[in-house]
């Protein structure tokens, strides 16, 4: 039988009460009218520090840059000199694979993004950012879950709408039923026992789903087919195409897993893929080089690869990557050459549809232009550039209820597309997860007040997790 976690089970139960109305379990529908564009988010955990992946080279900032990091600046000529951007600003030589993007006009870069409820508790950022709510928690769902909630523009049925390409769930897509959570084919299996043994088991499973159209037979009728396709297209040796080389490690293996299910054609729209490490507290890594360095070359080359493979397999255009941070670091080095946590960060688009060029304002690194006269200021909002994207590439204009409380969006420009009239509304006709719950539990009259955790007169999503959670107490 299919083996599901009481974490992973308790989120699908959750989430059926904002997306069991737009169900997108199934095989993909026909494409005309659907907007077919994928979004790559790479969320780099840790906090990145883009004062040295996009590092001042010139005007004001760079001689208080120099200043503050006297060992780990990044300099300016040489063999490990920051590759040209502007005149002010470079990009860390590690990165030099995203280099050519840049040159070819694919490539963005928004400066001093991030949040301005100030934290810098790595949990705390993560959830807020992830969330969407920033300075909140009490939403329980994932600002891409309720993106694919939300969006008119998608067939009503979709087998896979959404990867999250490792081991765990990204907070992004909590909600989301549809979401398959994946680091690899070995890890997707709902048969066990001795392989001889499983072709008869596999009939006798679609049998048995086969005799009625309950939610439980459709759910495990669908189960199997999900498993079936990433076997089909998830396992077994990969040859990327354009000649793409994928980094060693366990970003690369993800990038390129993330690359085949999206040319499986099994209608994915969003990808969430983690690359973690960036908590560089100490031994940061002496001017271009380091750990530092090994990191932004990870990660370039696997975004590198990625967009190459995709662009020679037709789906270039489609494609969007995007990198964000819970924050950035510290201005200043510490004593152990390295940087503790900071504030704003730089955030990166890459695509063919991506605008190139550099976006938004550096705030300067004098003392009172930094936040608390230590930290690069966040001068964008991080939801602004999340909602370029969505409203330009993806064709959602329901802002409010991606992101609830924020509002007075205008573009950056940092992607093509159609400028959409924002709505700022929350979602309307959502079935209540109390009456999921109820279901579930064979029926019942009224809403439960105990499970009303935000005091509101009904069980809604905003409830989640408590909301489901002491069910299994």
């Amino acid at each position: 039988m299919f083996i599901t976690s009481r974490r992973t089970f308790l989120k699908g139960l959750a989430a059926a009460g904002a997306a069991s109305s737009l169900s997108r379990i199934g095989f993909a529908g026909g494409r005309d009218g659907f907007n077919e564009e994928i979004l790559l988010v790479v969320f780099l955990r840790g906090g990145n520090d883009g004062l040295n992946l996009i590092p001042p080279v010139g005007g004001p900032a760079r001689p208080l840059y120099e200043a503050a990091r006297p060992t780990l600046k990044v300099p300016v000529s040489g063999d490990d000199a920051a590759l040209p951007l502007d005149g002010e600003f470079g990009l860390h030589p590690a990165a030099a694979p995203l280099h050519p993007f840049w040159q070819d006009g694919h490539m963005a870069i928004v400066h001093a993004c991030g949040m301005h409820h100030p934290t810098r508790s790595h949990f705390e950022a993560e959830d807020f950012i992830e969330l969407g709510t920033p300075g909140s928690k009490s939403i329980g769902t994932g600002w891409l879950h309720r993106h694919l909630a939300s969006a008119t523009n998608l067939p009503g049925e979709i087998l896979i709408p959404a990867l999250s390409a490792g081991y765990y769930t990204a907070t992004s897509l909590y909600g989301e039923t549809g979401a398959l959570t994946l680091a690899g084919a070995e890890m997707f299996e709902y048969l066990w026992g001795p392989w001889h043994w499983q072709d008869s088991e596999r009939a006798s499973q679609r049998q048995l789903y086969s005799r009625d159209t309950t939610d439980v037979h459709v759910s495990g009728a669908q189960a199997m087919n999900a498993v079936d396709i990433v076997h089909a297209y998830a396992s077994g040796d990969y040859t990327p195409a354009g000649g793409a080389q994928y980094p060693g490690g366990e970003f690369g293996d993800l990038m390129a897993l993330a690359a085949r299910m999206i040319k499986a054609d099994v209608g994915i729209r969003i990808v969430t893929v983690d690359h973690g490490g960036w908590d560089t507290h100490e031994n940061q890594g002496y001017g271009a080089g380091g750990e530092f360095a090994t990191l932004a070359r990870e990660l370039a080359d696997g975004i590198a690869a990625f967009l190459t493979d995709l662009s020679a397999s037709g789906l270039g255009n489609r494609v969007t990557v995007l990198t964000m941070t819970e924050f950035g670091r510290r201005v200043h080095e510490n004593q152990d050459q390295g940087t503790d946590h900071g504030h704003a960060a730089p955030m990166m688009l890459l695509g063919g549809r991506v605008i190139g060029g550099l976006h938004g304002t550096f705030p300067g690194l004098e003392p009172e232009n930094m936040f608390e006269e230590i930290d690069v200021e966040v001068t964008t909002d991080y939801r602004r550039v999340c909602s370029e994207v969505l409203i330009r590439r993806l064709g959602n204009p329901n802002l409010g209820v991606v992101f609830p409380g924020y509002s007075g969006y205008e573009p950056l420009g940092v992607v093509e597309g159609e400028d959409l009239t924002p709505i700022y509304g929350g979602l309307v006709g959502a079935p209540l997860i109390s009456d999921v719950i109820k279901e579930a539990m064979g029926g019942g009259q009224g809403t439960n007040t105990a499970l009303d955790c935000s005091g509101d007169g009904q069980v809604t999503a905003a409830d989640v997790p408590c909301t489901v959670e002491p069910i299994f107490r």
